[in-house]
């Protein structure tokens, strides 16, 4: 998962891309990249590490100009090396930079066809350098010295022609404007705000619209699945259809766990989408144990708050804050490696012992996905006395990887996968497990905005909405995201970036 970021404004842009990437750093925590347009001249800041990491005062006075793109970046198959940092940068046509969320499903092939028959180089194994190069191949074939608008819109016709799988994306032309477009099923989300200034109007692009907030930016709507919208650097607008959208399907996964719950995603609170998640799961949990015993509901913090509140309030049971987070530690569940993971997850959270002595305590996270962070969750729970700990998660069991640009890992590292809600019980150790039905996971978010008819549960069905994903290609994920990999990847990483220092 990436967070994106661009803006065309009257005014140098660098500062406000480096607080919209503060906000939107939930969504990635390996690197970070900004890159600024004046004339044409492109001036280019990336790296390895956190927002406030990458930039400083030196690096900021050089990004000039008065339009850019960002990016916040967590690597999708574990690599975390400087070299896939965004935005990438191709020099012909016009010089193009590009920043993108999501996963090309077929990124492997058009690989090979870039090079074998356009003779485009990717440098990186990454597939959002893939898609730059696919889009500027499809930009060249007009032979043009100077651009049109229509001739951009052309290319993301043909983009859409030639990549699957998910991908919201914003491209910088050298000297001419920002591009967004968004897949045509709309999986990962994008959207666009306006804003009044004294020379004329100004427009933001955003992963999320608490980013447009932050920074003065009215939203108004998402980029619709398949569509595309070109900012010129002067302010004009422009928007096509370029392709007939598929089914309008995003993730679902966004609402649970990785969406800020000030924003607005496809025009879905996520707010009161968790709100609703709390309230049918407090109404499966009376279903299934009419009368429980629980004296306590506390949330893992953050993301599950939002529900468990809305649950304890539906119960009519006492609500506590219960554990005390390190918010200078990462978030687990993107952190590559089992073992750093392990290390982490007590170094991040510490218990209220006296929340916990002598109570039925039911705990409540956003999901399960590999059952590390919650089996040590419940045992800090019985170490600072809990007589009792049940678990309810605002999900349903992940059961599968997901392709569309979340690295969750190999199936085999799931715990949910091919184990029953018992089994998964005995795995983490609690008294009790509850999980969220799926049907009441969709009504939830769904209720909404009802346009939206279907949404990727992928992960919890297997049901992948491209319609393009065999046992072949989860096999060759599984080998690419198993934590085996992804340590091996780290150390390679590691060796490239001394080589690139030396």
């Amino acid at each position: 998962m990436c967070g994106i970021a661009g803006i065309v404004s009257h005014d140098n842009v660098n500062q406000e891309l480096y607080e919209a990437l503060t906000v939107l750093q939930h969504r990635g925590q390996d690197a970070a990249g900004i890159v600024t347009c004046e004339g044409g001249r492109l001036y280019l800041r990336k790296d390895n590490g956190l927002v406030s990491d990458v930039f400083h005062t030196r690096h900021m006075l050089q990004l000039q100009g008065n339009m850019g793109i960002a990016h916040v970046r967590y690597p999708t198959a574990g690599c975390s090396s400087s070299a896939e940092a965004q935005p990438f940068y191709v020099n012909s046509p016009y010089g193009i930079t590009l920043a993108h969320n999501g996963n090309l499903t077929n990124a492997d092939e058009l690989r090979r066809a870039l090079f074998e028959e356009d003779q485009r180089h990717c440098n990186t194994g990454s597939d959002s350098e893939v898609l730059l190069n696919a889009f500027a191949h499809e930009l060249q074939q007009g032979h043009k010295l100077r651009l049109e608008v229509d001739d951009v819109f052309q290319a993301v016709s043909a983009v859409h022609r030639r990549c699957n799988g998910a991908y919201a994306a914003l491209a910088m032309i050298t000297g001419f404007g920002i591009l967004a477009f968004r897949d045509p099923h709309g999986i990962r989300p994008l959207v666009y705000g306006e804003r009044q200034s004294p020379n004329g109007k100004e427009y933001m692009f955003a992963s999320e619209s608490v980013a447009l907030d932050v920074l003065g930016f009215k939203l108004v709507r998402d980029v619709r699945p398949g569509e595309a919208i070109f900012i010129e650097r002067n302010g004009t607008l422009h928007s096509r259809q370029c392709v007939e959208a598929a089914t309008y399907a995003p993730c679902i996964f966004e609402y649970v766990y990785f969406a800020r719950p000030d924003s607005i995603v496809d025009n879905i609170s996520v707010y009161k989408a968790r709100l609703r998640m709390g309230e049918k799961l407090a109404h499966k949990i009376l279903r299934t144990l009419p009368n429980h015993d629980i004296d306590v509901v506390i949330p893992i913090p953050d993301t599950s708050r939002t529900s468990a509140l809305q649950l304890a309030n539906t119960l009519g049971v006492k609500y506590r804050e219960g554990f005390v987070k390190n918010r200078y530690i990462g978030r687990t569940f993107i952190m590559p490696g089992q073992q750093m993971r392990a290390k982490n997850v007590r170094r991040k959270l510490n218990a209220i012992d006296l929340e916990f002595k002598d109570k039925t305590v039911l705990l409540v996270d956003d999901s399960i996905v590999r059952g590390t962070t919650s089996t040590q969750i419940i045992q800090m729970a019985r170490d600072a006395g809990a007589k009792k700990v049940y678990f309810a998660s605002a999900s349903p069991p992940v059961r599968f990887p997901n392709v569309y640009g979340i690295d969750m890992p190999a199936a085999e590292e799931l715990v949910a996968h091919g184990r029953s809600d018992d089994e998964v019980q005995r795995e983490l150790g609690a008294d009790w497990l509850v999980y969220q039905d799926l049907d009441d996971l969709i009504r939830a978010v769904q209720k909404g905005n009802p346009d939206v008819v279907r949404f990727d549960t992928s992960c919890f069905n297997g049901d992948y909405v491209t319609g393009d994903i065999t046992e072949e290609y989860l096999a060759a994920q599984s080998c690419k995201r198993s934590d085996g990999a992804k340590g091996q990847d780290a150390r390679l990483s590691s060796i490239l970036d001394l080589n690139n220092a030396v």
